[in-house]
C-alpha cells in the first residue's frame, strides 16, 4: 500500500502518525517453508541484509509483515547512503521497521482496520535490536511532524486508524507530509569530469510526467571517489547514442546519453517553474525500483486538482473527492485524445473523470490499461460478442448492460446481429477483434470486459466450461479458496485440465477447456454434475441455490447456470468496477491456497505479473477435454 504526498500536517482524532523512514520498503514472510524478505517489485534482500533475515526466523507465527529496513548513522537517523554501503560495511546499526501486518496464521487480515492490524503486529514481533515495531501517535499530528523536523527526519506518514490495507494502491488514506524534499530520479546521461575529477562531472535526470519522460535537473554534488566510481561503472553498460528525451535539455556540455534504467534518491531544495530540481544532490542509487515506477509525485492539497483527502471526524466524509477534483495520481490519465489504426479512429472524452474515488484512478487510466494489456487479452476476446457493463460514471454507480451497438457505432467496427428470446428482437452485439474496438468500448465506460463463451463460427458450441464460485457477503475467502481445491480434485479425478482465475472482486472462476466440441446445455449437465459432486463435500458452507434468499447469507453459490448461451463473465486481465481497480487474473494451482485474495492483483501490478509469468490462462483454448471420458470417471 502506498502514500500520497500531502501538503501539510494536521490534527485529527481519526488519523494516527509514524515516522517516515528512509530506507527500503520490505515485505517479510515468516513460519513458511522458505523464509522470504523481498522488496516491492519483488527482489530478495536475504543476502543483502543477512541480520534481518535470520532475526525473523525468531518469529514463531506464520504471517506477512510490511515495513522498512534502515540503517542509523552516528547520530541515531536514517541514512540512505549507509544502507547502500551496508554490503561493505556492516558495522552501523541496522533495523527492520515494522508497521503493517498483511496476513497472520495464514489468514489475510487486510480488510481489518489499521489499529487491529497493527495490535495483532504487535504480538507477533519478538524482543528484538533488529526487528521493531513501528510505534505511532494518535490525533496530534502537528506536534508530531514539528519533532520530525527538529530531529532532521525525512517526514512523517499520516494514516486513517479504521483504513483497510490495499495492495498496490495510492490510496488517500494513507498520507505523507515530507520535511526534506526528497524523491527518485531515472539517471539519463552524464557530463565529463573537470579539474582532475574522475569518472564524470554530472549525472543528467528525468522522471515521467504524465508517461512522458521529462527533464528534471542534473547535479554534481553528493558523491565521493568510491560513489563516482561505482555510479560510471553501472552506466557503462548501458551507454547509447539515443537521448531518453524528446526535446533538447539545458545542459552546457556534451552529455553521453545511457538508457534510463538506473534508480536514485535525490535531495533538493525546491522545484522551479520550469520543473526543474534546484541545488540537487545525489543521495545514492536504488535497486528496489524500476524507472517505470518514477513519476512526479501530486500533492493533495487544495491548490492542485487532485483527489483531497482531508482530515475529517466524518469517516463517511472523508471518502468522498471533492467536486472539482481530477483524481490524478501516479497512475496518470491517459495522454492521448484519441488513438488511431488505419482508417480506424476512437476520440476519447472527459478522460480525467474520476473512476475510482478512494484510489483516484480515472477513465483516463482504464484506458491506458487496455491499450497496454490488449495483447495479452485480444485472444479471449477476438470472434466473441460483447455484454458491455457500463458504468459512465465509474464504480460509485451500479452502472448497466448494454448489449446492443447502437446507432453511433463507427462504420469500421465489427457487429453481429443476434435474436433474442427475453427481448423478442434482433441485438446488434460489438465484436471486439482490434484494439481499436476494446478502446472504443472503454471509453464508453466499459471497465469491466464482458465476452461469450462462444465464438462466432460455433456459436452454439462454448470453448469451455466455466464453475464461478460466488460467495455471499457472510463467505470468508478462505471458503471460496477450500472451494476451489475441492473443485480441482474432483476434475482432476475426471481427467480434466481446468484453469482458475480470480474474479476480481470476491470469487474463483474456473475453466475447463472443451474446444467447443459440445452445446451448452451438455456442458451446463457437466458443470451441475461438478457442483453436487462439490457442494457434498462441502454442505456446511454451499449451494446449488442461485437465489440468496433460498440459499442463505453464509453460503457460497457453485454457479453452474453461466454455461448457458448469452451467459458472460468478466475475462481473463479484464478490470473490475471495484475498490483496488482489481483485475480478474489467472493463477497457477499452487497460488490457490490460504493467503490469496483477488485484491492483490490490480491495473497497477498486472503488466508487471503477466511479463514475469506470462499468460497462464492461455490453455483454455488448446486442445479440448473429452467431456464424455471425464463423466464415465466420475461414474465410476
Amino acid at each position: 500500500m502506498l502514500a500520497k504526498l500531502h501538503e501539510e500536517a494536521f490534527d485529527s482524532p481519526d488519523w494516527v502518525y509514524e515516522i517516515k523512514w528512509d530506507g527500503y520498503r520490505a515485505i517479510a514472510e515468516t513460519k513458511k517453508k522458505e523464509l522470504r524478505l523481498y522488496s516491492r517489485n519483488g527482489l530478495s534482500f536475504s543476502e543483502d541484509y543477512p541480520v534481518i533475515y535470520e532475526e525473523l526466523q525468531k518469529i514463531k507465527r506464520e504471517a506477512v509483515l510490511d515495513g522498512e529496513i534502515v540503517v542509523m548513522n552516528e547520530d541515531g537517523k536514517p541514512s540512505f547512503q549507509l544502507l547502500q554501503q551496508y554490503a561493505e560495511d556492516n558495522t552501523k546499526p541496522i533495523c527492520y521497521y515494522v508497521f503493517d501486518c498483511l496476513s497472520v496464521d495464514g489468514e489475510s487480515i487486510e480488510d481489518k482496520p489499521l489499529l487491529q492490524r497493527k495490535e495483532i503486529l504487535r504480538s507477533v514481533l519478538p524482543e528484538s535490536d533488529f526487528i521493531r515495531y513501528c510505534d505511532h501517535v494518535e490525533e496530534r499530528g502537528k506536534d508530531f511532524f514539528a519533532a520530525m523536523k527538529k530531529m532532521g527526519m525525512e517526514g512523517m506518514i499520516a494514516k486513517r486508524a479504521d483504513s483497510t490495507y490495499i495492495p498496490d494502491s495510492r490510496s488517500a488514506n494513507w498520507l505523507k507530509v515530507k520535511n526534506i524534499i526528497m524523491e527518485e530520479a531515472v539517471i539519463a546521461g552524464y557530463t565529463e569530469g573537470k579539474g582532475g575529477r574522475k569518472h564524470f562531472g554530472a549525472l543528467v535526470m528525468g522522471i515521467y510526467v504524465r508517461r512522458k519522460f521529462t527533464y528534471i535537473g542534473h547535479t554534481g554534488t553528493g558523491f565521493n571517489d568510491k560513489t563516482l566510481k561505482d555510479v560510471w561503472s553501472k552506466m557503462q553498460p548501458l551507454i547509447t547514442n539515443q537521448s531518453p528525451f524528446n526535446g533538447k535539455v539545458p545542459v552546457n556540455a556534451p552529455v553521453t546519453w545511457v538508457k534510463a534504467v538506473l534508480v536514485c534518491n535525490l535531495k533538493y531544495s525546491e522545484i522551479t517553474e520550469s520543473g526543474h530540481r534546484r541545488h540537487p544532490v545525489f543521495m545514492g542509487l536504488r535497486n528496489d525500483k524500476t524507472a517505470s515506477e518514477v513519476h512526479a509525485e501530486v500533492k493533495d492539497t487544495d491548490d492542485d486538482d487532485s483527489t483531497k483527502a482531508r482530515p475529517v471526524s466524518d469517516k463517511k466524509s472523508a471518502k468522498k473527492p471533492s467536486k472539482k477534483s481530477t483524481g490524478k495520481t501516479e497512475q496518470h490519465t491517459t495522454d492521448m485524445d484519441s488513438f488511431t489504426s488505419g482508417k480506424k479512429k476512437v476520440a476519447f472524452t472527459h478522460t480525467d473523470k474520476i473512476f475510482w474515488p478512494e484510489e483516484g484512478y480515472t477513465k483516463g487510466d482504464v484506458i491506458d490499461y487496455y491499450n497496454s494489456v490488449y495483447p495479452h487479452i485480444a485472444k479471449y476476446l477476438k470472434d466473441r460478442p460483447e455484454s458491455m457493463l457500463r458504468t459512465p460514471n465509474g464504480i460509485a454507480d451500479k452502472g448497466f448492460f448494454h448489449k446492443d451497438a447502437g446507432a453511433g457505432t463507427p462504420d469500421w467496427m465489427k457487429t453481429l446481429p443476434l435474436h433474442s428470446e427475453s427481448a423478442d428482437k434482433d441485438i446488434n452485439y460489438i465484436i471486439c477483434n482490434d484494439k481499436p474496438t476494446l478502446l472504443y468500448m472503454a471509453n464508453l465506460g466499459c471497465i469491466e470486459i464482458n465476452p461469450w463463451n462462444s465464438r462466432l463460427k460455433k456459436l452454439d458450441n462454448p470453448d469451455y466450461m466455466v464453475m464461478d464460485i460466488d460467495p455471499s457477503e457472510q463467505n470468508t475467502f478462505e471458503q471460496v479458496i477450500e472451494t476451489a481445491q475441492v473443485i480441482k480434485q474432483i476434475l482432476d479425478k475426471a481427467g480434466a485440465v481446468a484453469y482458475p482465475k480470480t474474479s476480481g472482486a470476491t470469487g474463483i472462476h474456473i475453466y475447463v477447456p472443451l474446444g467447443a466440441k459440445y452445446t451448452y446445455d451438455q456442458c451446463k449437465e457437466f458443470a451441475h454434475m461438478i457442483a453436487i459432486l462439490t457442494q457434498q463435500q462441502l454442505p456446511d458452507f454451499t449451494s446449488l441455490e442461485r437465489s440468496l434468499a433460498k440459499r442463505g447469507k453464509d453460503n457460497i453459490y457453485i454457479d453452474f447456470l453461466q454455461n448457458r448461451r448469452g451467459q458472460t463473465l468478466s475475462c481473463a486481465y479484464s478490470l473490475r468496477p471495484k475498490p483496488g481497480a482489481t483485475v480478474s487474473t489467472p493463477l497457477h494451482w499452487h497460488e490457490v491456497k490460504s493467503g490469496l485474495h483477488p485484491s492483490q492483483f490490480n491495473i497497477k501490478n498486472t503488466m508487471k505479473r503477466i511479463e514475469k509469468e506470462g499468460d497462464l490462462f492461455a490453455g483454455v483454448l488448446l486442445k479440448g477435454t473429452d467431456m464424455i471420458k471425464c463423466i464415465k470417471k466420475l461414474e465410476e
